[in-house]
C-alpha cells in the first residue's frame, strides 16, 4: 500500500492549475446514461473514483471512453441495468446510476453504496423520492431493486427532502427529467456541483427551473440528447492548496478556478490574515506571519463547506490563539484529529465541537489518512512540520486530488510516493 514521505518546513508558494471537480464529474458521468445520442464530457479529472464509475457504467455494456480529460459515452449498446457490490462498495456516488437507469429504462438494480467512513449518509431520501415518483422499490440482499410504474415512465410529483442532501438532490433531478408531468422538489441542495448537473441536463434538453435555489421544478420530457459539456472547477481542491499558503507563510496562485464558488472559504482566509486577490478564473492567497484564530460552523451551501473543515482545522492548529469548529454535516468527521495531534496539534473535541489552541509549529510523525479531505489536511500539516513524516493509506487522496504529488512539488513541497514493501530509493 502506497505512502507519502514528506520532508517538512516547506514554504508553499507558486502557481497550480485546478482540475475539474470530482463531486461534479461523478453525477455528470451518471447523467450521460440518460442521453439517446453520444455525449462528450470535458475537464474530467483522472481520479480513482472517476475510473471506478466509468468501469461500472461500462459493465452495463455502455461504450465509455476516456482520453486525457475527455470522456465520451454512447448508450446505444447498453445490455443490463445492474451495478454490482464489488464496484459500488468503494464509492458512494455509484448510487447515482440508479436515477438515470430507472428514468430511461424503467428498471435498475444497484448495490447499496460504500465510501468514506465519515458518518451516516443514508440513501433513504433517494428511495423515498423515487417512490414518490411512482417507482416500486425493494431492498433485497444489499441491493436496491427499482421499477417504474406500469408504462415504464416515472410520474411527476411534489417532494420535500427531509434534510438537505447533495446526492439525493442530484439523483432525483436526473430521474425527474424523463418523468411524465411536472416534478417540484423542495429543500434541494444548492451546491455548485448540483448547479453544474442541472446546467448539463438543460444542455441535453431537460426543462428545469429554480436552478441554484432550494425549490426546483422539472418538466418531464420524452427524451434527452447528448451534448458537449465541461466539468466545473474543483472548489475544494482550490481551497486546499490555498490553505497551504496560510499554514506556511506562503503565496499560492490557483488557476482555472472560480472565485464565486468559494466565498465562505475565502472570507475565513481573510479573517485569518491572508491577502486574497481574485480574477475571473484565478485566486491568489498571500500570507505573512501566523494565522489569526477563527470560528467556523460547517453548513450546506452557501455556508462553509464540510469538505474544507479538515484543511481549515490544520490551519487553525498553527494560529496565534484559540479557534472553534462546529461540524454540523457529518457526525464522524473528526477522525483526522488524533492524527493532527500526533503532529503536535492541541485539539479537544466535545461532540460536534472542536477547540483548537494554536501551537508554534508541527512536529514530524507517522500518520494515517482517514478519509479523502482529512488526507489533504495531513499532507499540508506534514509539509509545514519539522522533519520527515510518513502518511499511510493515501489511496484516500487519490480518490479526489488529481496529480497531487506533481502539483505539490510545483508549490515547493518535498514529497515522494513510496511503498513500504519495496526498497526506497532516496
Amino acid at each position: 500500500m502506497d505512502q507519502f514521505l514528506i520532508t517538512g518546513r516547506s514554504r508553499i508558494a507558486g502557481e497550480v492549475s485546478i482540475s475539474g471537480a470530482k463531486n461534479a464529474a461523478l453525477p455528470l458521468l451518471a447523467a450521460m446514461i440518460l442521453a439517446e445520442t453520444p455525449t462528450t464530457l470535458r475537464n474530467v479529472p483522472s481520479l480513482q473514483d472517476v475510473r471506478t464509475l466509468i468501469k461500472l457504467i461500462s459493465g452495463m455494456g455502455i461504450d465509455v471512453q476516456k482520453e486525457g480529460n475527455t470522456v465520451t459515452c454512447d448508450t446505444s449498446s447498453i445490455a443490463n441495468y445492474f451495478a454490482p457490490y464489488e464496484l459500488v462498495k468503494t464509492m458512494r456516488a455509484s448510487i447515482l446510476v440508479l436515477g438515470p437507469l430507472l428514468a430511461r429504462f424503467g428498471e435498475a438494480e444497484v448495490s447499496l453504496p460504500g465510501g468514506c467512513a465519515i458518518g451516516s449518509r443514508p440513501v433513504d431520501q433517494h428511495l423515498k423520492a423515487f417512490a414518490a415518483l411512482g417507482a416500486h422499490i425493494t431492498v433485497e440482499n444489499g441491493y436496491v431493486k427499482a421499477k417504474a410504474p406500469k408504462g415504464g415512465r416515472l410520474i411527476g410529483c411534489e417532494f420535500t427532502f427531509d434534510m438537505v442532501t447533495v446526492g439525493g438532490t442530484e439523483n432525483v433531478i436526473i430521474a425527474a427529467t424523463l418523468a411524465k408531468g411536472t416534478t417540484v422538489l423542495e429543500n434541494c441542495a444548492r451546491e455548485p456541483e448540483v448547479v453544474d448537473l442541472a446546467n448539463m441536463l438543460v444542455a441535453m434538453g431537460a426543462k428545469i427551473s429554480g436552478i441554484g435555489t432550494s425549490i426546483m421544478t422539472i418538466e418531464g420530457v420524452d427524451s434527452l440528447k447528448g451534448c458537449d459539456y465541461s466539468v466545473v472547477a474543483d472548489r475544494i481542491e482550490t481551497g486546499s492548496y490555498l490553505a497551504g499558503a496560510l499554514m506556511t507563510g506562503g503565496d499560492v496562485l490557483t488557476k482555472n478556478t472560480n472565485p464565486n464558488l468559494l466565498h465562505p472559504v475565502l472570507k475565513k482566509f481573510e479573517e485569518m490574515g491572508a491577502i486574497i486577490t481574485t480574477g475571473d478564473d484565478w485566486i491568489r492567497a498571500q500570507m505573512h506571519g501566523r494565522p489569526k484564530p477563527v470560528d467556523i460552523r460547517t453548513q450546506p451551501h452557501p455556508g462553509f463547506p464540510t469538505d474544507m473543515q479538515a484543511q481549515l482545522m490544520a490551519v487553525c492548529c498553527l494560529a496565534d490563539g484559540t479557534s472553534t469548529i462546529i461540524e454540523n454535516i457529518f457526525e464522524n468527521r473528526y477522525m483526522h484529529v488524533p492524527e493532527l495531534k500526533r503532529l503536535g496539534a492541541n485539539i479537544k473535541v466535545d461532540g460536534h465541537t472542536a477547540i483548537i489552541r494554536g501551537v508554534d509549529s508541527f512536529n514530524s510523525a507517522p500518520v494515517m489518512a482517514t478519509d479523502l479531505r482529512a488526507s489533504m489536511s495531513l499532507v499540508m500539516a506534514a509539509a509545514a512540520a519539522e522533519g520527515q513524516s510518513v502518511i499511510d493509506r493515501i489511496y484516500h487522496i487519490d480518490r479526489g486530488y488529481e496529480n497531487v504529488e506533481e502539483k505539490l512539488r510545483g508549490l515547493g513541497v518535498t514529497i515522494e510516493r513510496i511503498n513500504p514493501n519495496k526498497p526506497h530509493k532516496p
